[in-house]
């Protein structure tokens, strides 16, 4: 039985966690069973999944498999980012210094403000009338 080595990560955005394994590999990019670029529509979220690898120059080096839940399409997509830098430092402790320099290990903690009652949203209030 042969034993390949897999490093996990896993990235947090908004409401969105994703769970990205890497593998040795030919570069293969599959986002919950489906290729990155089918997956992920925009150009802009295709290209923020993919920094992480461009950045360590391991594009075509490493298969990655990744299942994302929750959020939308930008809070996945920062998602798959996080959790794959977090892999790739697993895999090689040089590249902590080069993807932190980047901001790619640094976790977006900006969320949702919640609505509040007695407002029409989490800050927006009710037209007021004086008269």
């Amino acid at each position: 039985m042969a034993t390949t080595t897999q490093h996990y990560g896993t990235g947090r955005r908004k409401t969105a966690t994703a769970r990205v394994f890497l593998r040795p590999g030919s570069g293969k990019f599959l986002v919950n069973n489906k290729e990155a670029s089918v997956y992920f529509t925009t150009l802009t979220s295709v290209n923020l999944v993919k920094q992480p690898l461009q950045v360590t120059n391991t594009t075509s080096k490493y298969d990655l498999y990744v299942t994302v839940c929750g959020g939308g399409v930008s809070g996945q997509a920062g998602a798959v980012a996080h959790g794959l830098a977090r892999a790739l430092t697993r895999s090689n402790d040089e590249f902590r210094v080069i993807l932190k320099k980047k901001g790619l290990l640094k976790r977006d903690p900006r969320m949702k403000e919640r609505k509040k009652y007695g407002q029409r949203g989490a800050r927006a209030r009710f037209q007021f009338s004086k008269r």
